[in-house]
């Protein structure tokens, strides 16, 4: 088995490279679009600068920041940012495609495709539309949105049924793009394989969500939904043992955690990519990258990917 690890977003090592944001409020009260471009074009050479750093180390993948634009999907904001800054796509695009880098996009909390409320089903929708463009203007070729199944109201099988119509109303390039992923709350694995199996939508396991939120698991058949394209899941650490923080994000990995994870599924012999969910990002997944050196006999092909 051959496991890949990647981070998401924000370099700790290269602290000066963020996405800077811009609110409606200051947009609003300013009105200055050139300000906004400015933002626009530092988020994209800090991208650059992370991509760079990202293939000098052997990171094959990589979750990139949702706020590369901001007011993209504003409503009351209109600028064609697919048009406007082809310089910078491309030299984005090329570093993705010459790295052989797989990146994605995980929408945040603001993307609920199965709320109850028309407005915001339609701006998740935009949301949505964004990932995908900014996706096609890099020209990356497997474009995956990973998304929570969102809203609980008037619970979950209804919750559910809302989420299976929402989805089929979709234009057939986004439903092609949306992977699901087990929350840490409502909605688990048991509950994305049945979205699974009614859709077709690959599902991304979490495993820190699963330890929240456990259910029956079977990872042949969460392998299998992804049609023999390269399996995703995520991996974090509870920030500490006690119950008000179980569900926060550790700075670091439990090593001894995760190779008891990589133990367990180690015999279905199916290549891998872990996105590595820790505060300390990129520091965090090569402190754990150390510790598997120590602790095992992984074989170890470069920086960021071993053998089992």
């Amino acid at each position: 088995m051959k496991v890949r690890l990647g981070y998401a977003c924000i370099s700790e090592t290269l602290s000066f490279t963020s996405s800077s944001s811009y609110s409606y409020t200051s947009y609003e009260r300013e009105k200055d679009n050139d300000k906004l471009d400015k933002v626009i074009v530092s988020n994209f050479l800090d991208l650059e600068q992370i991509l760079i750093y990202n293939a000098k180390n052997n990171i094959h993948f990589y979750r990139l920041s949702s706020g590369i634009i901001p007011l993209a999907t504003h409503s009351k904001v209109h600028f064609d940012y697919t048009s406007n800054y082809k310089e910078y796509y491309d030299r984005i695009g090329s570093l993705i495609k010459n790295s052989n880098m797989r990146v994605d996009f995980h929408p945040n909390q603001y993307c609920i495709l199965n709320s109850v409320n028309k407005e915001v089903v339609n701006n998740s929708v935009e949301i949505l539309k964004y990932h995908y463009n900014l996706l096609e203007k890099f020209g990356v070729e497997e474009k995956v949105l990973i998304l929570h199944i969102g809203s609980n109201a008037f619970g979950k099988n209804n919750s559910l049924t809302r989420f299976i119509n929402n989805f089929k109303m979709l234009p057939k390039y986004l439903q092609d793009s949306i992977v699901i992923e087990n929350d840490d709350k409502i909605f688990n694995v048991e509950d994305c394989l049945y979205l699974s199996d009614k859709l077709g939508i690959p599902v991304c396991f979490d495993y820190h969500h699963y330890i929240c939120n456990k259910s029956f698991i079977d990872y042949k058949k969460i392998f299998a939904t992804f049609k023999g394209k390269r399996v995703k899941m995520h991996f974090s650490s509870p920030k500490n043992k006690t119950k008000k923080e179980f569900r926060s994000h550790n700075d670091y990995i439990d090593s001894d955690e995760f190779i008891k994870f990589l133990e367990s599924i180690k015999n279905y012999n199916i290549d891998i990519d872990i996105m590595i969910e820790a505060k300390k990002k990129d520091e965090a997944m090569f402190k754990l990258v150390r510790e598997l050196k120590y602790k095992t006999d992984y074989n170890f092909i470069d920086e960021t990917s071993f053998i089992i």
